[in-house]
């Protein structure tokens, strides 16, 4: 009787999972059949919420129904990240997340709000956009060589800016102190705004801040750029050397990606992924994302799988500055 129980329970729920599996196919079919929201985890007008809206704008046309844009900010992206997390894993809503929302944020905060790689569904990797070493415009040094050999003399009277501690900013100047061998004093601010005003007056020295943000000050001659902290040249910038070409090879670049609630079928991330990756390869989109300074990633770079492992990778790299920085925050 016993065995007769075991085996019809054992029918019963190999049913239960072809009927939800039928169901989760039958869903992603017409997937997407109503509006779906874009969770962006910052403030309107910041560079990555500009980014998030060119990409929805052109994914509306895509996937046929409207990505309706939801700024969400607070906590340093981390509330707005929690939202998409716990919303229902259908594929109406996702997140453009940031190296600083999924990577950096896992060692910064003594308690993050989530996990990104357990209570996400990786998407696409987007864009990669440079951190460049800007400098004020009178500090006398003309490229990194000098600038190291300045900042080695000068580390005791020397400071530098950033948009907070544990902004992208801050750790980007981080992981430079680490690669020139000094130690230069941080002062932290509440936004890039103050800081890059600070840097133009004369009050700080150098700032280690994103090419969207920087390039106009940089054009205008109001700082000085010193070099380019990623393996290649941006676009934005094509006549300011990386800083390995410089003799000192360090990386520091802020990234976008799209998450989806852990759980999600696999269909719809696949149609999610598909929808992404088309906006990617249109030219109006390359060319806008360009003008920010933002890099689309090679199409290899943008499937599920090479985020998930990305994504692991860049929690690994981002703990090493942080906790050599010191910086926590609650």
């Amino acid at each position: 009787m016993r065995e007769k129980c075991s085996m019809y329970k054992t029918k019963l729920l190999a049913a239960l999972a072809g009927v939800l599996m039928f169901a989760g196919a039958a869903s992603a079919q017409d997937y997407p059949n109503r509006p779906m929201t874009m969770i962006i985890p910052f403030a309107a007008g910041g560079p990555t919420d500009v980014l998030g809206r060119v990409l929805a704008q052109r994914m509306s046309e895509i996937l046929g129904q409207q990505v309706v844009v939801e700024n969400v900010g607070g906590a340093g992206g981390q509330t707005g990240s929690k939202r998409a997390a716990d919303a229902k894993p259908d594929g109406y809503t996702f997140l453009l997340g940031t190296v600083g929302t999924h990577a950096q944020g896992q060692t910064l905060y003594k308690k993050p709000q989530y996990n990104s790689l357990t209570d996400f569904t990786p998407v696409a990797l987007i864009a990669e956009v440079p951190i460049a070493i800007t400098a004020r415009k009178d500090l006398p040094v003309n490229g990194l060589k000098e600038f190291i050999e300045h900042a080695k003399k000068n580390k005791d009277k020397m400071t530098y800016g950033s948009a907070g501690a544990g902004s992208a900013t801050h750790l980007g100047c981080v992981v430079a102190n680490m690669a020139m061998g000094t130690d230069i004093v941080h002062v932290p601010y509440k936004g890039t705004g103050p800081a890059m005003q600070d840097l133009q007056g004369g009050r700080i020295d150098f700032l280690c801040e994103i090419i969207s943000t920087a390039k106009p000050h940089i054009d205008s001659g109001a700082v000085k750029a010193i070099a380019i902290m990623t393996k290649e040249r941006s676009p934005a910038l094509p006549n300011l050397p990386t800083a390995a070409e410089q003799g000192l090879p360090m990386e520091a670049y802020t990234w976008n990606a799209l998450f989806l609630p852990k759980d999600t079928p696999a269909p719809i991330v696949k149609k999610l992924a598909d929808g992404a990756n088309q906006a990617m390869d249109t030219p109006a989109v390359k060319e806008r994302l360009a003008g920010l300074g933002a890099v689309v990633v090679t199409p290899d770079r943008r499937t599920p799988d090479y985020l998930g492992k990305f994504l692991k990778s860049e929690i690994e790299k981002w703990a090493v500055p942080i906790k050599q920085s010191g910086a926590q925050l609650d």
